[in-house]
């Protein structure tokens, strides 16, 4: 009976001590106890997506962290954009970079948000089977396409392109999908094509199923996907703080835009420590070309946002016209302006 109860000791004792190691390796003790903490002193919740539009999310996140002023806000990962909706519309996210036509529906459906700050520019490809039927746009009649949301700048550049070609939205069936899954679901011939940020066109490419028909910026210049929106109450209560979470990103953006040694840096701690992607896949989407994404002129401007209202009006995602000004906030990027890059060497302790 002595034996049997050691035994039994031992077993508890064992299974207290890795659930101990576990909840401290793998639980997100700050993000918990953030939401205890008064307003005032409280992190920003923000949301992302493993796409290099938001990539100067992590960036800052990882930077900061060797900054004296030390991190800025808690970055949170997400699979897909309804996902993130729904986060912000509970006031469990602060902030958020998504697509730009789901920023403007949602402010026109009253959630309370404003646009503060771009993603990135370009860094959306058009990516068919590699040895599939589709070998120019034309051949798209009749096939299906993946999008990651009906409210995204992905479905606006196929329907810019279907105009090009003359071919009408009868004429291709449109999925909405998750990012990450649309690589598999190419290769898997579930789907003709995909339309969607990096990496995952460069992911088909490196896998050798895809190849990437088109980039946006062919059909499209000065493209642009995600935004980074802001809860109204936070702009409101918080403004300081608001502006040192623009400024940091700003900061990264001009970061990763010093050279390829700053972007193969990028791929491999975003890579490893937030996106849960081999490093080679972010490098690849990040060098290859170096402008195949850029993270510089990423102030708000009304030019570029009255253009995909317009297209969403014109494809039926939104029913009414909103103006610029009430959906955006561009002081934060007009302040940003002034910034320079962050001072951090890749593999150094210390930053500025």
């Amino acid at each position: 009976m002595k034996l049997k109860n050691r035994i039994l000791l031992v077993a508890f004792g064992w299974l207290g001590m890795i659930s101990c190691l576990h909840a401290y390796l793998n639980v997100n003790w700050q993000a918990i106890t953030n939401d205890y903490l008064p307003e005032a002193r409280r992190k920003f919740n923000v949301a992302y997506i493993p796409v290099t539009c938001h990539l100067a999310c992590p960036v800052t996140d990882y930077i900061s962290k060797f900054s004296k002023a030390g991190e800025v806000f808690l970055p949170r990962m997400f699979q897909a954009f309804p996902e993130i909706k729904e986060a912000l519309i509970s006031n469990k996210m602060q902030a958020a970079f998504i697509v730009a036509p789901l920023a403007i529906a949602l402010k026109a459906q009253g959630v309370p948000i404003r646009i503060v700050y771009l993603g990135h520019r370009y860094g959306t490809g058009f990516v068919v089977q590699k040895d599939g039927p589709v070998k120019t746009f034309a051949d798209i009649r009749g096939k299906t396409v993946a999008i990651p949301s009906r409210f995204s700048d992905e479905r606006l550049i196929v329907f810019r392109a279907m105009k090009v070609w003359g071919i009408q939205p009868s004429e291709v069936k449109m999925v909405e999908m998750a990012p990450p899954d649309v690589a598999g679901a190419l290769a898997a011939h579930a789907i003709d094509a995909f339309s969607m940020g990096e990496p995952f066109p460069s992911q088909a490419e490196m896998s050798g199923f895809g190849r990437v028909l088109f980039h946006a910026k062919e059909y499209w210049p000065d493209y642009m996907s995600c935004v980074l929106v802001v809860r109204e109450d936070v702009i409101a209560s918080r403004p300081e703080a608001v502006q040192v979470l623009v400024d940091g990103i700003a900061r990264s953006g001009l970061w990763l835009d010093q050279g390829k040694p700053y972007r193969e840096n990028a791929a491999d701690f975003v890579g490893r420590f937030y996106y849960n992607q081999k490093p080679a896949l972010l490098e690849w989407a990040l060098t290859k070309p170096l402008d195949r994404v850029i993270y510089n002129h990423l102030s708000p401007r009304k030019a570029d946002f009255d253009l995909v209202r317009d297209l969403m009006i014109e494809t039926g995602v939104l029913d009414k016209k909103i103006e610029f000004e009430e959906y955006t906030d561009t002081r934060f990027a007009e302040k940003a302006q002034i910034q320079t890059a962050w001072k951090y060497e890749p593999g150094t302790a210390s930053a500025q």
